[in-house]
């Protein structure tokens, strides 16, 4: 399954757990699970850059929004 999850990864675009989770057929939690495993085995890596250097990325309006209470990772290969 993990390779699957570095599939999806791979294919591009942006993807939340849950999004993730359904593509894979199991739950949000396997999956933040396996992006923490992916970390430490060095296959993943976070943006180091995200607290507050928003001025410029493309994802600014999910990471900013008002309506989002929980806080956004992102990982890159």
């Amino acid at each position: 399954m993990l390779e699957k999850l570095l599939a999806e990864i791979r294919s591009g675009g942006t993807f939340e757990t849950g999004v993730l989770a359904a593509r894979l057929g199991t739950t949000p939690a396997l999956v933040e699970a396996m992006l923490e495993h992916l970390q430490r085995i060095g296959h993943l890596r976070p943006y180091e850059t995200c607290n507050d250097a928003c001025g410029g990325c493309s994802l600014k309006s999910i990471c900013k929004s008002k309506a989002r209470t929980d806080a956004v990772r992102l990982w890159q290969i």
